[in-house]
């Protein structure tokens, strides 16, 4: 029986919009990347660079706060994955799917560890082969702002910064000016070391802060700069996608700035197809398919779906793009920003 590919079978099982949003056909809501061939589990060919995730090693000596009772946080109980995460289960998860590298991001331990947290995950790398490249954290606006800076830049596998400002709480409230903030110019001065160090900045704030960002933004037109989670649009009504996509021009009007799809948890509602696949589209819609990249987010975002889960419905969003353009999307824009070497398809 001849092989076909996953993304073959898919394109067979999706009906397509008006306005060329691919939409999962009414009889078929599972989301399974395996492809049955005479009783063979085939793999999908499309290399991945997961763009961004975390690991995390419970017992060990690194504390994570927030991963730590009571377990809540805006999604409410996240207990299910207040647990170790390490390499062979993360390879576990995808061996559906083809990564060939992956962009670990920090996550969130007690500051005091965060040159601890690089120099483990620099070691799983020589043990396991990955993470690939490293987003580390350093506070930008304490004393030590750019001495941090500069040790964590000196790892070999580290490609940016990941410091979130201090945001408010939603978006009727205001902490605008505020230390920390994104208009605070001690804040603002150390985010410009990021460029004599030759690092990017993840930026992750919520969707009411995505114009503000865009103003900072404009002020290091030469600071490499990725959106985290598609601007973290947590509400759907009217105004919140209103909001958002005045945000998210604003931010894709800068050349300099790339947005990762990934995040797409809304707060009290399970992770559907039909809900997060527009949202995709118009993301690459305002940012241009060469500005995009899909990330996994693991373990956070299994809250709403395993790793498997997520990257078919991934994969099913954009079912219907040119192959080239589907590449950009999973694996070389991902590269490219991050500066990541991986062997060709070919094996050159």
């Amino acid at each position: 029986m001849p092989t076909i590919t996953a993304a073959a079978r898919l394109r067979r099982r999706m009906t397509f919009s008006p306005n060329g949003v691919s939409r999962l056909a009414e009889d078929d809501r599972s989301a399974d990347s395996r492809c049955q061939c005479g009783g063979t589990t085939v793999k999908d060919d499309l290399r991945i660079v997961d763009a961004h995730h975390h690991l995390w090693d419970l017992h060990g000596a690194i504390r994570y706060p927030w991963l730590e009772p009571p377990y809540v946080s805006r999604h409410g109980d996240h207990s299910a994955f207040c647990r170790s995460y390490l390499p062979d289960e993360y390879r576990r998860d995808t061996s559906l799917h083809d990564v060939i590298a992956t962009v670990h991001v920090e996550a969130e331990c007690a500051r005091e560890h965060d040159l601890d947290e690089t120099r483990w995950l620099t070691e799983l790398n020589a043990r396991h082969g990955m993470p690939n490249v490293l987003v580390a954290h350093a506070w930008l606006d304490t004393p030590d702002a750019e001495e941090i800076i500069g040790q964590q830049s000196r790892f070999a596998l580290v490609r940016g910064i990941r410091s979130k400002p201090v945001t408010s709480a939603g978006p009727r409230e205001s902490v605008r000016g505020q230390p920390r903030t994104m208009q605070d110019d001690r804040w603002l001065r150390g985010l410009g070391l990021l460029e004599k160090y030759r690092l990017s900045w993840d930026l992750r704030v919520p969707w009411w802060h995505l114009e503000e960002a865009a103003e900072v933004a404009a002020i290091y037109p030469r600071l490499p700069i990725v959106l985290n989670h598609t601007g973290c649009l947590w509400d759907r009504d009217e105004a919140a996608i209103a909001t958002w996509r005045l945000g998210m021009k604003a931010l894709a009007a800068l050349p300099n700035v790339y947005c990762k799809l990934s995040g797409l948890l809304v707060t009290g509602k399970p992770w559907t197809f039909a809900d997060n696949a527009p949202i995709i589209r118009e993301a690459i819609s305002i940012f241009g398919v060469d500005r995009c990249m899909f990330a996994s987010n693991v373990p956070p975002d299994t809250l709403k779906g395993s790793w498997d889960f997520l990257y078919t419905n991934f994969k099913r969003s954009v079912v219907d793009l040119p192959r080239d353009d589907q590449e950009k999307l999973f694996s070389r824009n991902a590269m490219r920003f991050y500066r990541i070497e991986v062997p060709s398809a070919d094996g050159a």
